[in-house]
């Protein structure tokens, strides 16, 4: 995916946050229904799944907790409220099925825990913050898909719940580059840190 010039952050805007002692990998929706190419919901390209899959092994080799995302709804679409009606596309979650299954290349350990959702932040309507805050977390990294979508919205939401995010350029995708770029913008202004595979690696090193 190339890459839009980025614009010099207006004045106070973009401070910067200091990342934690006990971060966690929070990879959202690395889903079998984002690279398929018959997927009605598939990305252009593979490399966020891949540097995903980088940064997911360095976190279990330096005893940093993984935790994953995956999308399913009810018979029929029943729990995906207006959501499902705005994305028909949706409609591919409905049920168990291959296109909800985790990525081999960031597949769960057994010991990792998988959260199912139903909509765009990995907060609503689910258990992370609770868990997160019950193991004294305090920055969150975050890998997966969209970029313009369920990313922007979980590190929204890491901010308002006190935590640090930290979101990993090479590590995220979305359709275009157009809203991949102008999010990972937004975001270093207003919301979290946005930093690259190298350097994320870096930090899980050092804990």
């Amino acid at each position: 995916m190339s890459e839009i010039p980025m614009v010099e952050i207006a004045e106070g805007f973009g401070g910067t946050l200091s990342l934690g002692r006990r971060p966690v990998v929070l990879s959202i929706d690395m889903m079998r229904s984002y690279f398929d190419p018959d997927s009605p919901l598939c990305l252009p390209s593979t490399a966020s799944l891949e540097s995903a899959g980088r940064v997911v092994e360095a976190a279990r080799e330096n005893q940093v907790p993984v935790v994953h995302t995956r999308v399913e709804f009810g018979a029929g679409g029943v729990d995906g409220g207006l959501f499902i009606r705005k994305v028909p596309a949706l409609m591919r979650l409905v049920g168990k099925n291959p296109l909800n299954e985790i990525m081999p290349q960031v597949a769960p350990q057994p010991d990792e825990l998988v959260i199912t959702k139903q909509y765009a932040s990995a907060f609503f309507g689910t258990s992370l913050v609770s868990t997160l805050q019950a193991n004294g977390i305090d920055t969150i990294m975050i890998l997966g898909v969209s970029t313009s979508g369920c990313v922007r919205a979980t590190a929204v939401d890491a901010l308002q719940y006190g935590f640090t995010a930290v979101v990993v350029r090479d590590a995220v995708g979305d359709r275009e580059p157009g809203p991949h770029e102008a999010n990972l913008y937004d975001i270093q202004a207003k919301y979290a840190e946005v930093i690259d595979e190298a350097a994320a690696i870096t930090y899980l090193e050092s804990r």
